[in-house]
């Protein structure tokens, strides 16, 4: 178990200086979220006395929409883009060739996937209460941690089903913003949603994932231990059915013909 793990580490560490040697896309990936919040807020007004619903400041939205905004990127489309282009410079078929098993070379890009995740959250979460004021109890931390690190896993899972189906490294982008954005927009990253769109989104992941969190920063939620476990159920049931589609599909060589 021990030698496992220590692949594993090896693997991650590796993945990750391989990410933090672009510096120019790592630091987008961590300013994007933050110039969203901020243009969404104050698009609004000052972003300090608008409200949503029942007396909910617009900040105690945004936060955990942009926030799952940016863990579902951090985590969906990079490692989908990742592998799918490893694949395309056979990549994958050479490390396959390797004695470095299988399951420890994509246990690195998902591990080095949840670090750059989790240190997104933090950048996210500490900006939005020291310049926007927002709140977070501390009993709600432990639920919000472990909310975004199942998401995390699920959305990796989920990038590497789909990038199973992507044919070759050009048409990557646009088969993966497709559902991407269609995601976003209909799951209540923006604005809120309610109706058809609604009942759509909460078939999504994106959604449920949205909601664990509003639960941890809805301010009349505060008086509860902050646990979604109906929307946490919903983000497990994905990231399983994910894992089926991913073990049954994934492809280590590109598609001739």
């Amino acid at each position: 178990m021990s030698a496992d793990l220590a692949l594993v580490r090896t693997q991650v560490g590796y993945e990750q200086k391989s990410y933090w040697r672009n510096p120019l896309a790592a630091s987008f990936t961590f300013l994007f979220p933050i110039v969203l919040f901020i243009i969404l807020v104050g698009a609004a007004g000052s972003g300090h006395d608008k409200t949503l619903g029942a007396g909910v400041l617009l900040k105690q939205y945004y936060t955990p929409s942009i926030l799952a905004y940016g863990v579902m990127s951090a985590c969906f489309m990079s490692i989908a883009l990742k592998l799918v282009r490893q694949r395309e410079d056979g990549v994958l078929k050479r490390m396959r060739g390797t004695p470095l098993p299988s399951w420890a070379l994509i246990g690195g890009s998902i591990g080095s996937a949840v670090i750059v995740s989790s240190l997104l959250s933090i950048v996210c979460v500490v900006f939005a209460i020291v310049v926007y004021g927002v709140h977070l109890p501390a009993a709600h931390i432990l639920p919000m941690v472990v909310t975004i690190a199942l998401a995390s896993l699920v959305f990796c899972a989920l990038g590497i089903a789909v990038s199973s189906f992507i044919p070759n490294v050009d048409s990557a982008p646009a088969i993966l913003n497709l559902p991407f954005f269609v995601m976003v927009f209909i799951s209540g990253t923006y604005f809120p949603i309610s109706g058809t769109m609604l009942t759509i989104s909460k078939y999504l992941p994106l959604r449920p994932f949205i909601e664990a969190l509003y639960k941890v920063f809805d301010p009349l939620q505060f008086g509860s231990s902050g646990w979604a476990w109906r929307q946490l159920g919903a983000l497990l049931i994905w990231g399983v059915v994910s894992i089926v589609i991913a073990v049954r599909y994934f492809r280590w060589m590109p598609r001739r013909g």
